[in-house]
């Protein structure tokens, strides 16, 4: 590999969390791992003639590797350039043998590079981060496997940390349906199909237990937000004990929130298997089919709302704390437009769900045309709003919601880019919530409810504004944080969402795999793959926090869970895709012409013309 006479031996530094038991290395294969401090080192001596074998090393994590150091033995083969002794290395680390056979430090200048090569530098440092990445990766699966949880002898979810440091459990013991989903993909992507089969059966059978608070019960089609595995006394026989699951819908919660987003996951996670498995079968089933249309009626059911979008309370979803999110947020409608696209290929056609179907195509096209419209923001729009008059009283009205310019924050005038745009957070009378919400951005990607050059603005302004969403950990949550007195008054002053960490502008490596999705769909991976670079140097060594905290993501959270069930199955997924882009299909839904066609109309329609009286299809004010 080394032009330079008869030398061909390389020494890199590695930094990675383990080390393969009983693994072969060859020529360019990492050699020596450090750990930043330089203290503790393991040395694997590579021979450009052979390729060596080592004896075992127990797998083990980066900080098991304390007082630790290991040697291998030195190289006995008999070539025409043998290698011997050691000096001292440099502060780089980096080493190479000459026909002298010393060890001279090679710097990282213009000068090393002349000797080894460009090519044959960019080939050395493409296999050690090939060689970083895979042993993160075997390690994010061990820790995956180690999070499942089983019933009565089966598979059946993930527990969302499994953190050995933290002596409140509180619930994150439990299986959460918004955190299996990416386990879900994961093990889909990996084939391994039961897992998810029984994690979609067993809530199925939870969504019909009865569930009240305080003397009132929910809707029927309410999936819960969790579910514990417990072991109980088998009822008349105290000597015996049976499994039982026990589900949260809300009742326990911090705050009491209703978990909106679950049902929305189900559906979509359902679609995803279908599609994965080739397995229609499950589907088809009568409970199945009755679980899509229960969650469905409860998302249709008639309300006061004049709007097509979801009316929900504050934490209904991801964001499950107050946070200013109620009323209509970004990532419900989303979410919702996104399940009730997987429902419309799922629902099988019989005589009891035309009227549901006719619901639900209505419901698309109206969600559609206002997220589309009244959602967007980029700069031309926010010059539109800047210009509003008020107190508009007419059908006609450009400011149908009557927002005042004064709202728009005087952040956005100059973090808005030229080229790019996004969906603000919520919209409501007389209200934008202009923060940018990254769940709900991507997966409207995802899901079609944007248009495609409103999907690519989008990825415009995440690459625009890399220094503010992503910066040393990938992702913002929301940005920006709520701080100040609009801290105090809109989250109460929580303690928890202090600016710039959990929710309030913290960074959570899970949202890596729903940007990678959106990022494979608009055929811009290149975006996706620099988020998962930044976020492999770190989230091991770290020990996959939950989230991180500060403006860049520089700081493990205050109360982060180690661990974290779905930062590690979101990096899995993400190198996955990344790895195999087609398998990607299974999450996406694309906007069919039927859609289209009445969109077209929706735009060219006078309201004017919809009054009179109501006939058998319902309208929306759009």
């Amino acid at each position: 590999m080394v032009a330079m006479g008869s030398s061909e031996a390389i020494l890199q530094v590695f930094r990675a969390p383990f080390i393969k038991p009983d693994s072969t290395y060859s020529l360019g294969s990492f050699i020596k791992y450090k750990k930043k401090s330089g203290s503790n080192v393991v040395r694997l001596f590579n021979c450009s003639s052979i390729y060596h074998q080592f004896p075992a090393i127990p797998t083990t994590r980066f900080d098991n590797l304390k007082d630790k150091r290991f040697e291998s033995s030195s190289c006995k083969c008999q070539n025409t350039e043998s290698v011997s002794g050691f000096t001292t290395e440099n502060e780089n680390g980096t080493w190479f043998v000459d026909n002298a056979k010393e060890f001279n430090t090679i710097q990282e200048t213009g000068c090393s590079r002349n000797l080894l090569g460009s090519e044959n530098v960019q080939k050395i440092e493409k296999e050690n981060e090939s060689s970083l990445s895979d042993v993160i990766g075997q390690e994010a699966w061990d820790l995956l496997r180690e999070s499942i949880v089983h019933y009565c002898g089966s598979p059946i979810g993930t527990i969302a940390a499994n953190d050995p440091t933290s002596s409140s459990v509180l619930n994150y013991d439990q299986v959460f349906i918004r955190d299996f989903i990416p386990s879900g993909i994961a093990f889909l992507l990996n084939e391994e199909y039961d897992i998810v089969r029984n994690f979609i059966l067993h809530t199925l059978q939870l969504q019909s237990w009865e569930k009240t608070m305080d003397c009132h019960s929910p809707g029927q089609g309410l999936m819960p937000a969790s579910f514990k595995v417990r072991t109980v006394p088998l009822e008349g026989d105290d000597t015996a004990t049976e499994e039982v699951l026990d589900p949260d819908f809300g009742e326990a919660a911090i705050g009491r929130v209703a978990p909106v987003d679950s049902g929305l996951w189900w559906i979509i996670l359902l679609r995803a298997y279908g599609k994965s498995s080739g397995d229609t079968s499950l589907v088809e089933r009568i409970d199945v089919q009755t679980g899509i249309k229960m969650i469905l009626k409860l998302c249709l059911a008639d309300g006061f709302d004049m709007f097509p979008t979801l009316l929900v309370a504050d934490g209904p979803c991801m964001i499950d704390r107050r946070m200013g999110i109620h009323g209509h947020p970004l990532e419900i409608q989303a979410l919702f437009y996104s399940a009730l696209m997987c429902a419309r290929e799922m629902l099988a056609p019989e005589d009891g769900s035309a009227d549901l179907i006719r619901a639900l195509n209505n419901r698309l096209v109206a969600l559609s045309f206002h997220i589309r419209e009244y959602y967007w923001v980029d700069l031309k729009k926010l010059n539109e709003i800047y210009r509003y008059k008020t107190e508009e009283y007419s059908y006609d009205a450009v400011n149908k919601f009557n927002i005042y310019p004064d709202q728009i924050p005087p952040w956005l005038v100059e973090w808005m880019p030229n080229k790019g745009g996004y969906l603000i957070g919520n919209l409501q009378p007389a209200h934008m919530d202009f923060r940018f919400f990254s769940l709900g951005n991507f997966w409207s990607v995802v899901s079609s409810l944007v248009t495609v050059d409103q999907s690519n603005a989008i990825l415009d302004l995440i690459d625009a504004k890399w220094a503010d969403l992503v910066a040393d950990m990938p992702f913002k949550i929301c940005y920006p944080a709520l701080e100040g007195q609009e801290w105090q008054i809109i989250t109460g002053c929580d303690p928890k969402n202090t600016p710039w960490s959990y929710h309030n502008g913290g960074s959570w490596p899970t949202l890596l795999w729903q940007l990678t999705v959106a990022c494979i769909k608009m055929d811009r991976p290149e975006i996706a793959a620099r988020a998962v670079k930044i976020a492999e140097g770190r989230l091991a060594q770290d020990k996959w926090p939950e989230y991180y905290d500060t403006k860049s993501g520089r700081f493990i959270g205050k109360q982060s869970r180690l661990f974290q069930t779905w930062t590690i199955a979101g990096y899995l997924v993400s190198k996955l895709l990344l790895a195999n882009p087609n398998k990607a299909k299974i999450l996406m839904t694309d906007e069919d012409s039927d859609l289209v066609n009445a969109f077209s109309c929706m735009i060219t329609s006078n309201p004017r013309k919809k009054r009179g009286p109501k006939n058998s299809q319902k309208t929306y004010i759009v």
